[in-house]
């Protein structure tokens, strides 16, 4: 069996890794304060430095100096001699194995912009029903096993080290899981149980946790060795009307590891404060950005819209002729949208490409957030990270986490979306002040706000 991963003294546990997770974790890669992340969520296509829990035991799939390898491309899935592998084409989502026309596996793919890498294989029985599963993983060997019976109900599933030993067995009838420890066979009743013993093994109780979730994470850090109590909880979301149970018992001293809430959301501080919380014990820390590019005070504007519905658009087109309006979209532009084209301060872009709306991104130092329907390209976050300074309308907003509470207007009050606007045109202080109103209100931290908080006390 593998040796336990040695853990960094701060450990990010989180139940996924999610958009959140991933701020949170760049946040510290971009200040210098080493962690190791650990997902409870079995995803074996964790970017490279996130591991899931089942790699603490599992270990790295890289033995014996044997380089990492990568995702397993369809036609590289081994079968018997004159056997046929299909990517799939048309309608399906899917790639088949077939044997003299009969078809003895299905390809299953893991979502990427890559095509054709394989996430898992189904195998089946003369009579067409799946009896097992081989689950790959972002190395390309296979980590898992799930076992079926005649009537396609999962029996149980199997994990298996990079050298293909049997490590973790669960019982999917009784929900009971057997891991083979060296020589030590453990018995759980319950996932959790067995994650928990993943972590302690690799030293967990020793280290700092930070986590982001009161269900699984907070129960786990509460289990760990109560002797430090340096536990954090990262709250990625809002309160509305009342302070989560566990969170109280945090914010009472009833819980022997975590001591402090921080807080990553606008506003959420203050609810709590209102809600009776006690300050000592909350805090405020937003992330740290890549940004692209600093401001340019030029008079350059985007838009992207998969709609011709822009709210105001020919308005503020006609309000500002000494701003140019480029608006892309991914698709091809209705007549009403080309015709916009007539204005001189105009440029359109149907059927955007990603070198183009990089290079637009760069050179526009104004977001209007103003088209119907949903957003593309997570443009409000693209016009965030490249510092434009954003505009939206109530009705159109696709994401207020980036935009200050100051710039978002009902569409009854477009005259003070124009008079702020021209403002920012004619004073370059104004503009760098609603700039900074921006990256407040988003919670946009400096590198020294973290290293107080964790490198220094590391």
């Amino acid at each position: 069996m593998a040796e336990p991963i040695v853990l960094k003294d701060t450990i990010l546990l989180f139940d996924s890794y999610s958009q959140d997770g991933r701020r949170l974790h760049e946040s510290f890669l971009r200040v210098g304060c080493p962690c190791s992340v650990v997902v409870l969520e079995e995803d074996p296509f964790l970017p490279e430095g996130v591991m899931s829990v089942y790699d603490l035991f599992l270990g790295y799939f890289q033995e014996e100096g044997r380089a990492l390898g990568k995702p397993r491309f369809f036609n590289e899935i081994p079968v018997p001699d004159h056997w046929s592998i299909h990517a799939g084409v048309g309608e399906t989502d899917y790639g088949r194995i077939t044997y003299q026309h009969e078809e003895k596996g299905r390809i299953h793919y893991w979502e990427s912009s890559r095509k054709w890498l394989v996430r898992a294989v189904d195998w089946f029985d003369k009579k067409g029903n799946v009896r097992f599963r081989d689950h790959y993983n972002r190395y390309g060997i296979v980590y898992a096993r799930t076992c079926y019976n005649g009537q396609g109900r999962e029996l149980g599933r199997t994990w298996l080290t990079a050298g293909g030993q049997e490590a973790i067995v669960e019982n999917a009838v009784t929900g009971d899981l057997i891991v083979n420890d060296g020589k030590l066979v453990k018995f759980f009743r319950h996932k959790r149980d067995m994650m928990l013993y993943f972590l302690e093994r690799a030293g967990a109780g020793l280290r700092q946790v930070c986590y982001n979730s009161l269900g699984d994470p907070f129960w786990i850090s509460g289990r760990l060795d109560p002797s430090a109590k340096r536990d954090v909880l990262f709250w990625q979301d809002t309160v509305k009307e009342g302070i989560p149970e566990n969170m109280q018992a945090i914010l009472d001293g009833r819980v022997s590891r975590t001591g402090k809430v921080l807080l990553q959301k606008r506003g959420t501080h203050d609810r709590l404060v209102e809600l009776g919380a006690d300050p000592a014990r909350i805090g405020k820390l937003g992330y740290i950005y890549d940004f692209k590019k600093e401001n340019g005070h030029g008079r350059n504007a985007l838009v992207c819209t998969n709609s011709e519905r822009i709210e105001h658009c020919e308005e503020l087109i006609r309000a500002f002729p000494q701003m140019h309006f480029h608006i892309a979209a991914v698709t091809l532009m209705s007549p009403k949208l080309m015709a916009l084209e007539a204005y001189s301060n105009v440029s359109l872009y149907p059927c955007v490409s990603k070198p183009v709306l990089d290079e637009l991104f760069l050179s526009c130092d104004y977001y209007f957030d103003i088209n119907h329907w949903t957003e593309i390209v997570s443009a409000v976050y693209q016009a965030f990270l490249h510092k434009q300074v954003i505009f939206a309308f109530e009705e159109t907003i696709h994401n207020r986490e980036y935009v200050a509470d100051a710039h978002v207007y009902p569409v009854a009050g477009f005259d003070r979306m124009v008079s702020d606007v021209r403002n920012m045109m004619e004073n370059g202080d104004a503009l760098e002040c609603h700039l900074k109103m921006q990256l407040e209100d988003a919670m946009a931290e400096e590198g020294k706000a973290y290293a107080e908080v964790f490198c220094d006390a590391g």
